[in-house]
C-alpha cells in the first residue's frame, strides 16, 4: 500500500550541517525542499575538526552520503591516561560497527551538501530569516531582504542560536557556557602514540587534554576551566601568544600535553563551550527544529553531528509515513527526545569533571581503576549510543 505523506514542500532554514541533512532526507522521502541559508555564501572552509561516531555514519547511510565514511581519519581506539601520560583503560569500541572519524567540518559540509543537491533540493543564500506568516494549510517564511516562500512546513535546522526556535517559543532558552574553553591545534608528534587510529584523554591536574597522531604530527584540543560565556570573535581578540602561555600554564607538568603545546602551532580557538538547555517546544503549527536548534550537546558528548543526522533522518521518515505535520511531529518528538536528553546529561556529567577542583580531581585518580575495573566497559559507556540504527524502510507508527 502506497504510503501517504504528511506534506508536499518543505523550506528548511539553516544550510550548516543539518539544513543539508535534513533536505537530502526530506528529498528521500518525496518532499520538495530548499533551503535558506543566512550567509552569502556556501560554509566551503568554515570550521574545525568534529568527531563523526558509528551511529552518525549509519544515519548518513540512511540518506546515501556514505562519502562521510571515506573522510578525515578513523579512530578505532579511545585511551584514557593520567597527567602522567600513563594509560588507565583503552576502549577497541564495539564488535561489528565501523570506527569513528575524526574530520573537518568543511570536508562534511561539502559531501553533505553535494548530496543534498543530487537528490534535487535547491539552495538560496542570504536569506536570513526574520519572521514567518503562518496559514491554515502553508507557512511562509519572510527574510531580511524582503523575500517571501512559502511552503507545508518549514524546518528550523539553524543551530544552537535558532531563529526558528524563538518563533515557534519566544520564551525558549538559549545556549549555556559549560564552564569550559575549548581551543586545538597541532604540534610535533609524541612516541609511543599508537598510530593514526588512536585518541588519547588526559585528564591533567589543571585542564583536560586531548591529542591524536595524524601524519605529520599530533593533533590536539584542550578544554580549559572558565566562569561565563565568551564568544568564537571575542576569543579571537586575544593573541595567540597569550592563549599560548595560559595553555602551558594550564598544563605545566602534564605529559604529553606540555611536549605537545611547546611547539604548538596554527592555533583554533573556539571559545565557551556550549549546551543548549532543554527545549519545550520542538515543533509549532507548521514549524518543527531538528538538530542543534532542539538538542545541542555539548562537543564533550562526540554526538553532535551524529544525533543530528539521526533526528533529520527520524523527521523525514515521520513527514512520510504519517497523515498530517501535527502528527508525524508528535511522533518525531517521541521518538528523539528521550534518546537527545540521555546523550545531553552524560556530555554534562562530562563537562562536571573536565572542570572540577583539584580536590574532586585527586577524587577521579582514585577511583578511576576501580571504575575501570567495573563500570568502564566499551559496552557500558557506548553501547547504547553507537549501536543505533535507524532502518529507513521501516515504517512509522503514529
Amino acid at each position: 500500500m502506497e504510503r501517504r505523506r504528511a506534506v508536499d514542500t518543505a523550506l528548511v532554514i539553516g544550510g550548516g550541517i543539518a539544513g543539508p541533512v535534513v533536505a537530502a532526507a526530506l528529498r528521500r522521502a518525496g518532499v520538495e525542499v530548499t533551503v535558506y541559508e543566512a550567509y552569502a555564501q556556501a560554509a566551503d572552509g568554515v570550521g574545525g575538526m568534529l568527531m563523526v561516531a558509528p551511529n552518525g555514519l549509519d544515519a548518513f547511510h540512511a540518506i546515501g552520503a556514505d562519502g562521510v565514511a571515506g573522510l578525515g581519519q578513523p579512530i578505532g581506539t579511545m585511551v584514557m591516561e593520567d597527567f602522567r601520560g600513563r594509560k588507565l583503560f583503552a576502549f577497541d569500541g564495539l564488535p561489528d560497527l565501523p570506527a569513528s572519524r575524526v574530520m573537518w567540518r568543511s570536508d562534511l559540509y561539502r559531501v553533505l551538501q553535494d548530496r543534498a543537491v543530487e537528490l534535487g533540493a535547491e539552495v538560496e543564500y542570504g536569506k536570513r530569516l526574520v519572521d514567518v506568516r503562518e496559514h491554515p494549510d502553508s507557512i511562509t517564511a519572510v527574510f531580511a531582504d524582503g523575500s517571501t516562500a512559502t511552503a507545508d512546513l518549514l524546518v528550523g535546522a539553524d543551530g544552537i542560536r535558532s531563529a526558528v526556535r524563538g518563533l515557534i517559543d519566544p520564551t525558549a532558552p538559549g545556549p549555556a557556557p559549560v564552564g569550559l574553553l575549548g581551543l586545538g591545534g597541532w604540534g610535533p608528534a609524541v612516541p609511543g602514540t599508537g598510530g593514526t587510529d588512536v585518541m588519547h584523554f588526559a585528564q591533567g591536574k589543571r585542564a583536560f587534554f586531548g591529542y591524536w597522531a595524524t601524519d605529520d604530527g599530533t593533533a590536539w584540543f584542550s578544554n580549559l576551566p572558565h566562569k561565563g560565556a565568551m564568544s568564537a570573535a571575542e576569543a579571537a581578540q586575544v593573541p595567540t601568544d597569550e592563549w599560548l602561555r595560559r595553555l602551558r600554564a594550564a598544563h605545566e607538568g602534564d605529559h604529553p600535553a606540555e611536549l605537545v603545546l611547546d611547539s604548538a602551532r596554527d592555533l583554533q580557538v573556539i571559545g565557551a563551550l556550549e549546551v543548549l538547555p532543554a527545549v519545550r517546544h520542538w515543533y509549532r503549527g507548521r514549524m518543527v527544529l531538528v538538530g542543534d536548534s532542539a538538542h545541542a550537546p555539548s562537543p564533550s558528548s562526540g554526538q553532535g553531528v551524529s544525533i543530528t543526522a539521526e533526528s533529520a533522518v527520524q523527521l523525514a521518515k515521520c513527514l512520510r509515513d504519517l497523515p498530517d505535520p501535527a502528527t508525524a511531529f508528535a511522533a518525531y518528538e517521541r521518538l528523539r527526545r528521550p534518546r537527545t536528553d540521555k546523550i545531553i546529561a552524560a556530555a554534562a556529567r562530562t563537562n562536571s569533571r573536565k572542570a572540577a577542583g583539584p580536590v574532586a580531581r585527586a577524587i577521579g585518580r582514585a577511583i578511576t581503576p576501580v571504575l575501570t575495573r567495573t563500570v568502564f566497559t566499551p559496552k557500558r559507556i557506548f553501547g547504547d549510543v553507537h549501536a543505533h540504527t535507524i532502518d529507513w524502510e521501516a515504517p512509522v507508527a503514529p
